[in-house]
């Protein structure tokens, strides 16, 4: 029996449906495609993103139904023509693994393969661009520099 000024432990597991698909919570399934909260709530709203309501009213998305929405985006960033913009050709795609704002600068680490590249920009910047952990992103490499971008 725990003291009552302990708090509860907790548990992280995820609730499972009868035919054992898991149920994510809404910010969940954002970061797992790579998109914003409110843009996944928009989704959700339109009919978009089939969900089921708790008792409580809120909302749970199958991971199943992410599937034909992770398969359209990864069609998308595979292909290098979203950067024709960009002057910069040294390119390396990666998965963001750590961001880390402090004051005015903040660090982004991507996973590229086996592999780490580490940048040093504005906090303006990673909260302009939305970046999270488990986002595609890519490090665009300048000589000296390496600039991070949303993708």
């Amino acid at each position: 029996m725990r003291p009552s000024n302990q708090p509860k432990a907790s548990t992280n597991r995820v609730p499972r449906t009868g035919s054992g698909d898991p149920l994510l919570k809404p910010r969940e399934a954002a970061a797992a495609l790579g998109v914003s909260y409110a843009t996944l709530k928009q989704w959700i709203l339109s009919g978009k993103v089939k969900t089921v309501q708790t008792p409580g009213g809120h909302h749970r998305i199958h991971e199943s139904r992410l599937q034909p929405l992770l398969l359209s985006r990864e069609a998308s960033t595979d292909s290098r023509e979203r950067f024709r913009a960009v002057s910069g050709r040294n390119q390396l795609i990666g998965t963001i693994v750590e961001v880390r704002i402090s004051g005015l600068l903040a660090k982004v680490v991507l996973a590229i393969g086996e592999q780490r590249v580490t940048s040093i920009i504005t906090a303006d910047a990673v909260r302009e661009m939305q970046l999270r952990k488990g986002q595609t992103a890519a490090a665009l490499m300048k000589s000296t520099e390496v600039m991070i971008v949303r993708v």
